[in-house]
């Protein structure tokens, strides 16, 4: 079966090489990866073994025809795309010195309060092998929205090297097509400090933390990243803190009004594996989860799956009260490691036997996840369910007075701003674990296309008319 995802995989990976259009042409040696993406823009990062300025060409519908160049003519290069449509699928390829990719597609983020989310998670798969091939294919296969990173991305120290082995060539297709937010794990930390993951990656920041920590609406759904080798002491201390990160996070959650609200990081603040819960993390972060109404925490670390009961402070939370659950999703391609002991009370699903992923549908008040071997088999579902109040409807547009145009004076078009609903308030949850998978809902990516006012056409039809009659007698003589 690895043999069959592995072929399947290598397939969509020749899909995204240079086609030369001469002998000296430079080519790729890092295939495109999507980065920073919201509703209006996108970088588009990639690397070359040449010296030219290399550009994207990119469009809606299938086209091509807009274009943005590089800033200069290095090796490595992030171009920015920006006046995007919210929620619109685009195609783009790169230019370089004579040579160009296969075209590849990608949607931005939809616009903020779209109340339809889906999004997969995994760490610990940074190891250039079929495991991790297998679960990237499987992921890819399922089309989500956004792929989130949980940490030791890049084994087994994290270096220049091995970023590039070990994430960048094995999960190529997956990066091209779509948009990472990643989390470093601590072995990005065995070299210089993680200096290597923030050199390749390209990552929201926040004020205090860079790119070690940060937050990020996609949808009805807030999304925080946290660095929790940091809030370990290992980052310098001027670059990264506990008591920072700390601040930030409160401030972050409290600021925000989106009905569902996920953390990743790496460490886990509740694990039966090898590795066992950190209690750090759990007793610095955990009462802000609490507090601000924190839904799922996803994590690695231990390789292996496990899901918490909801829990609070250090036992598992009252019934019918709304509490974080925990997950660990370190089964991305690491060698697995067996539970040394006995399935804890807080625990419901746990799983040493089969590397996989997780898979998230957030809808309207139901969030629905699913862990999945990369062969489809379903290893733990369950749904966390919320009550929301209507999404605000749009307001119809004024019926317009019928306007009379001069048809000597050219028509007046007036262009519709922008409009952003209000995020609902989030309502109470209660988990419902173990249910069964469900077939593929169909995704509804595509903006809500303003409606095109006939008037000024109709205006001008007159004035055509004669300027064609003219033309025809200027013809017949």
């Amino acid at each position: 079966m690895h043999r069959l995802y592995s072929l399947a995989f290598g397939a969509m990976a020749a899909a995204l090489t240079f086609t030369a259009s001469s002998a000296s042409a430079a080519s790729l040696t890092r295939q495109p990866y999507l980065q920073r993406v919201g509703p209006d823009t996108a970088t588009i990062a990639f690397r070359l073994d040449g010296g030219c300025v290399p550009s994207v060409r990119y469009g809606a519908q299938g086209s091509t025809d807009q274009s943005a160049q590089s800033a200069d003519s290095g090796r490595n290069h992030a171009i920015v795309l920006t006046g995007l449509q919210p929620g619109t699928e685009y195609t783009y390829l790169v230019e370089a010195c004579g040579a160009r990719t296969n075209p590849v597609r990608f949607s931005t983020a939809p616009v903020p309060g779209t109340r339809n989310v889906h999004f997969t998670a995994v760490g610990d798969f940074g190891m250039n092998n079929a495991d991790q091939r297998a679960v990237a294919n499987a992921m890819l296969g399922r089309k989500p929205e956004l792929f989130l990173m949980l940490g030791d991305n890049a084994y087994s120290s994290g270096t220049e090297a091995e970023f590039q082995s070990n994430l960048f060539v094995p999960m190529a297709p997956l990066l091209a097509q779509v948009p990472s937010f990643a989390a470093p794990g601590n072995h990005e930390y065995v070299t210089q400090q993680a200096q290597p993951y923030f050199d390749n990656l390209y990552l929201p920041t926040s004020p205090s933390g860079g790119e070690h920590y940060y937050s990020f609406d996609w949808g009805h759904v807030h999304f925080v990243s946290l660095d929790s080798s940091c809030a370990l002491g290992l980052a310098p201390a001027a670059r990264c803190s506990l008591a920072a990160q700390k601040k930030w996070l409160e401030q972050d959650l409290a600021s925000s009004d989106a009905p569902w609200k996920v953390v990743f990081h790496h460490y886990p603040p509740w694990s039966s594996g090898e590795h066992g819960s950190q209690p750090l993390m759990r007793r610095e972060f955990t009462p802000l989860f609490e507090k601000y109404g924190v839904d799922l925490v996803l994590t690695g670390h231990d390789h292996h799956y496990e899901r918490s009961q909801p829990m609070k402070g250090n036992a598992v939370g009252p019934s019918g009260e709304r509490n974080p659950t925990y997950l660990v999703v370190g089964g991305g391609g690491a060698s697995l490691r067996p539970f040394e002991t006995s399935k804890p009370s807080w625990t419901v699903v746990r799983n040493d036997r089969d590397h996989g992923y997780l898979d998230v549908k957030v809808q309207e008040g139901t969030l629905t996840a699913q862990a999945l071997t990369p062969s489809g088999q379903v290893i733990d579902s369950f749904t966390l369910t919320k009550e929301l109040p209507p999404a605000p409807e749009e307001e119809p547009a004024p019926e317009e007075e019928p306007v009379v145009t001069d048809p000597s004076s050219p028509p007046t078009i007036e262009q519709p701003g922008p409009t952003q609903p209000p995020t609902p308030a989030p309502g109470p949850i209660t988990g419902s674990p173990g249910l069964p998978g469900s077939p593929e809902d169909p995704e509804d990516l595509g903006p809500n296309a303003p409606g095109c006012s006939t008037g000024p056409a109709i205006a001008l039809l007159p004035a055509g008319l004669l300027v064609l009659a003219g033309a025809l007698r200027r013809r017949r003589r």
